[in-house]
């Protein structure tokens, strides 16, 4: 059970090196999907709660609302999950930034309000010595969305479902030894219509970015993790914590970095919580769809 990994020790992988933790001046996160089955809330957890930064900005769809009022499925994990943000803020004295997305719009009757250093907003402006990024989840830009939000509802129950198969799936290459694959990635990058979109939905957020005065854009949404330059504008995109377990850092001396989290327990010295897919991220460049397969 996904909870379960919530009581396994936080142990060295190398018992001869210290634990250490990462250090940042903001970490952006987003598409958590706290409700869902194949949520990764106990290692996003890990990797906060073992990550120093002055401000967090959760970008979005954190909660998945949608998921929760059709079929529930909140557990332990993901308690653990808001508790951990709660007690960086107090604790640690972390800016907290939360913006809405589409799976959590039921936010959108109470923004923006802010509760102590804990401010929920649908958009946000992040300042760099180099320039400001406009931070934002992205459906704005995604018109099905927008325009035919029941369509994005079906749609999320056949991703649940191609979920649910990618297990079954990663459990037949277990037993036979291999590492585990994410099939909605696979078809995200082979399918050429997703790829249009995609290609799409970064053009317009540059353009957005742009429009705003600023020099950078912030997302999330899409599920595809990247840092690289669109037109003249700086584009990063988070990830998310169901399938690629990635997030974006800001370090100290203003460098962009998108970080996956095996990159997080190798740097930190920390066994990884649970078996998961973890997409492989090349900063500043964009992965080959013509040479992506399915490995079997």
């Amino acid at each position: 059970m996904p909870e379960d990994l919530e009581d396994q020790p936080d142990t060295p992988t190398n018992p001869e090196r210290t634990k250490t933790k990462l250090r940042a001046r903001t970490v952006f996160i987003s598409d958590v999907h706290l409700g869902m089955p194949d949520c990764k809330a106990a290692q996003a957890s890990h990797f906060i709660r073992n990550t120093l930064c002055d401000k967090l900005v959760l970008n979005g769809d954190i909660i998945d609302a949608w998921h929760l009022k059709r079929l529930g499925g909140w557990n332990k994990a993901h308690t653990h999950f808001i508790r951990t943000v709660l007690k960086k803020m107090e604790k640690e004295n972390t800016q907290i930034i939360y913006l809405r997305g589409n799976h959590d719009d039921i936010l959108d009757r109470f923004i923006p309000i802010r509760l102590d250093n804990f401010l929920i907003t649908d958009e946000h402006i992040h300042h760099t010595r180099a320039g400001d990024y406009l931070v934002v989840h992205g459906d704005g830009f995604d018109h099905v969305t927008t325009n035919h939000p029941w369509i994005a509802k079906l749609g999320g129950i056949g991703y649940n479902l191609l979920l649910r198969v990618n297990r079954a799936y990663n459990w037949y290459r277990r037993v036979r030894g291999k590492e585990s694959f994410s099939l909605s990635r696979w078809v995200k990058l082979k399918v050429k219509s997703a790829v249009s979109f995609v290609g799409k939905y970064e053009e317009q957020l540059q353009e957005l970015a742009k429009a705003k005065g600023c020099k950078g854009i912030i997302c999330g949404h899409i599920h595809s993790p990247a840092n690289k330059v669109v037109g003249n504008t700086h584009y990063l995109n988070s990830g998310d914590w169901v399938e690629s377990l990635t997030a974006i850092l800001e370090h100290d001396n203003g460098e962009f970095e998108v970080i996956t989290y095996d990159q997080f327990c190798e740097r930190t010295n920390r066994e990884p919580k649970g078996d998961a897919v973890v997409a492989e991220v090349d900063n500043e460049s964009k992965i080959g769809v013509e040479n992506v397969t399915l490995p079997m």
